[in-house]
């Protein structure tokens, strides 16, 4: 986290120079337009900067956790479990989420395992 935050301080010394070449470049404008201008400008480019900075990295794996499904395994109503999301799986967008109860989930994640899924 430190390194991520030593990288943002150094990118947001960077917008200085964009942005006081842009307000030198529209130094007839009004103060208040011409550092508008600058923003907009600023945020054009770092945007795509900030957006590399903070990228979620998901090395602890992501679940979700309902009570009284069905299991898509077993068909037995209890808890159910299912792995959404880690560095090489991503099922966040899953239309049709399968959830199992905890033996069987246990069991899709030793599955899963074999395949090279880091969970």
């Amino acid at each position: 986290m430190v390194k991520k935050y030593l990288f943002y301080l150094f990118r947001w010394q960077l917008s200085t120079p964009i942005l006081a070449v842009v307000l030198l470049w529209l130094n007839d404008w009004n103060v208040t337009w011409a550092t508008v201008i600058a923003n907009l400008i600023g945020g054009l480019i770092f945007f795509w900067v900030d957006r590399f900075i903070f990228k979620v990295d998901y090395k602890i794996p992501l679940w979700e956790i309902r009570d009284e499904v069905k299991c898509e395994d077993c068909g037995k109503v209890a808890k159910g479990y299912r792995l959404v999301k880690t560095s090489n799986y991503d099922r966040l967008k899953d239309k049709h989420p399968q959830f199992r109860c905890e033996n069987c989930s246990k069991k899709k994640l030793g599955r899963l395992r074999k395949r090279g899924v880091k969970a």
